[in-house]
């Protein structure tokens, strides 16, 4: 009898004093399903995110719940579908599109300044600030600029970054406007610093700060998506990695904004200006988040740390997101198929690729299942997936509905269908991940079974509790 009293003490001393695993979550911007060194069909160079796939799991049917930024990251962050959590369209000021340059009292005023995720809703901050972690966000927030919007009020300890869509990577403006946030304050200390290195050393300072404790850090770039400097068809110039000043250039819709030291390896390579400002934005981003696997590594940290990283939609069309269709922006595959990869040592198998169906719904639940933390008492869609990632069980999720506007998609199993304004049909996604060949006529059974069930999700999403800033209630 002592025996046994002696093993579940032991047993439960060693549970009271397992270390709960540090989470960093990666989120890139723009960036297509074929961007990854590793894939190998693009000339851009990722060594540190084919280190963390090589390492880890990289999952190949993985989707996002919207074709573009602000809905998909509030997804991301709450583990709710866009139309449950109220947050189903972008927040974002239409007039930027005209080159229109805000003042800073109208852009007070303006919606990217009033509104954002209900308030109601809980995050993944809130969830694990509540198990004993440290919280922070560095990077492009999306989740609005009003202070009752904030990080700081939405689950998280440490905040530096912008509330907004995106920045001149080098101002730090938006049309004119300067956005960065420290905390709840505005701030240009960084101003002239390429903000991708901003970003890296603002992380590292997070993991340096909360090393002694689980710590999770939102780490969201605004790479490689376009400078959101001067308007629609504004231009960013190329400027020296020295120190953010240079010769304005005279070329138009190069888009991204990269010191020339990334640029000019592709350049070499003969590439068109706008590839090589997208692939040498995403080898910088890729060279900071080496960094911190470096960090974590001398911190003795690696095997402690869970490490996911994807794209909050489909690439924007730089170079292609061939094999599939479509880019940001659509319901094709292009635009909601990202790349995803996940590093857990010692609990995810090493190299291992997965075709499971799986999708950023997924994220909380299964941070919350990592950190032992309880779940929210709302309705999640998603699930804890990292049996799912090791190999152990195959993926539950069977479905998933998309909708922006006027435009929709679903996917029941294998069978895809579309329905936009720029085209539609239904596509088996087994024999023709393209989305080439319309089989509406072929299997109009298949067709009425997504339609149908794409109609249950839509009322689901009409019945459930209505949140702001966009539903009628």
């Amino acid at each position: 009898m002592r025996a046994l009293f002696g093993l579940a003490l032991v047993a439960f001393c060693a549970a009271a004093f397992a270390r709960q695993p540090n989470i960093l979550l990666i989120v890139s911007d723009d960036q297509g399903y074929p961007d990854l060194g590793c894939i190998g069909t693009k000339p851009v160079k990722t060594p540190n995110l084919d280190r963390l796939a090589a390492e880890g799991v990289r999952a190949t049917s993985y989707y996002v719940t919207w074709p573009a930024c602000t809905p998909s990251r509030g997804s991301i962050l709450t583990g709710r579908y866009p139309q449950r959590n109220g947050l189903y369209d972008m927040v974002r000021n239409d007039m930027v599109n005209y080159g229109y340059r805000y003042g800073a009292e109208e852009y007070a005023l303006s919606p990217e300044m009033t509104l954002g995720l209900d308030p109601r809703e809980i995050t993944i901050g809130d969830v694990l600030r509540r198990a004993g972690y440290a919280t922070g966000v560095v990077g492009k927030w999306d989740m609005g600029q009003a202070k009752r919007y904030l990080p700081l009020q939405r689950g998280f300890d440490f905040f530096y970054g912008h509330g907004n869509n995106g920045i001149d990577y080098y101002t730090h403006e938006r049309y004119g406007v300067p956005s960065l946030f420290r905390g709840n304050n505005p701030t240009q200390e960084d101003r002239g610093t390429y903000v991708t290195d901003v970003f890296k050393r603002e992380a590292l300072a997070f993991i340096r700060t909360n090393a002694a404790k689980p710590w999770f850090l939102y780490l969201p770039f605004n790479a490689p998506h376009g400078a959101s400097s001067f308007g629609g068809s504004g231009v960013p110039p190329l400027r020296s990695e020295r120190s953010g000043e240079g010769a304005a250039s005279t070329k138009q819709n190069v888009g991204v904004q990269v010191p020339e030291k990334y640029a000019a390896p592709y350049l070499a390579q003969g590439l068109p200006e706008n590839l090589a400002r997208y692939y040498g934005a995403v080898t910088c981003m890729d060279e900071a988040i080496g960094a911190l696997l470096d960090d974590l590594k001398a911190r003795g940290l690696e095997r402690d740390t869970l490490i996911v990283f994807h794209s909050d939609n489909g690439g924007s069309g730089n170079g292609d997101n061939a094999p599939l269709r479509g880019k940001k922006s659509t319901m094709w595959e292009g635009g909601l198929r990202v790349p995803f990869v996940a590093r857990w040592p010692g609990k995810l198998p090493a190299g291992r690729v997965s075709d499971d169906f799986l999708t950023a719904l997924e994220l909380l639940p299964t941070f919350a299942a990592a950190a032992g933390a309880k779940l929210p008492d709302v309705k999640l869609d998603g699930f804890d997936a990292l049996p799912v990632l090791a190999g152990e069980k195959p993926s539950p999720r069977e479905e998933m509905f998309w909708q922006r506007r006027g435009d929709v998609a679903a996917r029941v199993g294998k069978w895809k269908w579309v329905s936009a304004g720029k085209g539609g049909g239904l596509f088996d996604l087994t024999k023709d991940l393209g989305e080439k060949t319309d089989l509406s006529r072929e299997h109009p059974d298949n067709l009425a079974l997504v339609k149908s069930r794409y109609e249950q999700w839509r009322k689901a999403m009409d019945d459930a509790e209505p949140r702001g800033p966009f539903r009628d209630y």
